[in-house]
């Protein structure tokens, strides 16, 4: 059976097949999670191999690359959530972004992966609640997912880095599970 598991964590530390990266259009390295899982996996690495895929690429898509110095994952998946300060009304393309990014792991024979709040950091924009937005769109593509594929199981954890996150992604979570 398929899990999902929300941690008050970074989702660079969590030791599984991929780590998502919550990627910019034009996979280069930038702030929060973005700049740390590009630290952690080595800049001029993943800068290269990022550098492989035709950019920019479109919201709520997903790649994949080696996670090369990360010690706790294997690959890395890098998902362009939306910029909600551009585009307010996002909702599907961060969806997509959990959605696809759970496809490109089946598409590679891996099983546990771990997110972060996609779209919640400088992507927020004008959002309410880019947390509990980003926890709801997570779960109800983990739901589809399952759903579309029930014999492909899949550990997901999804991270809330603060304790601001955490406690908003909490409510959606209790009420959504």
């Amino acid at each position: 059976m398929s899990t999902i598991t929300l941690l008050n964590a970074s989702c660079a530390d969590q030791t599984v097949d991929a780590v998502v990266n919550a990627a910019n259009n034009g996979l280069w390295a930038g702030g929060g999670i973005c700049g740390v899982i590009f630290q952690k996996a080595g800049m001029a690495d993943l800068t290269a191999a990022c550098d492989r895929y035709k950019t920019p690429l479109k919201d709520g898509s997903a790649v994949i690359t080696p996670a090369f110095k990360m010690t706790n994952a294997k690959y890395i998946i890098h998902a362009v959530g939306p910029n909600f300060a551009r585009t307010p009304g996002a909702f599907k393309e961060l969806f997509d972004a959990y959605y696809n990014s759970l496809h490109v792991l089946m598409e590679n024979d891996l099983h546990s992966i771990s997110f972060p709040l996609i779209s919640s950091g400088i992507f927020g924009g004008s959002l309410a609640n880019p947390a509990a937005e980003s926890t709801k769109q997570c779960l109800r593509a983990y739901k589809k997912f399952s759903a579309d594929y029930p014999d492909y199981l899949v550990d997901v954890k999804l991270c809330a880095f603060s304790s601001r996150e955490m406690a908003e992604a909490q409510k959606v979570f209790d009420s959504m599970i």
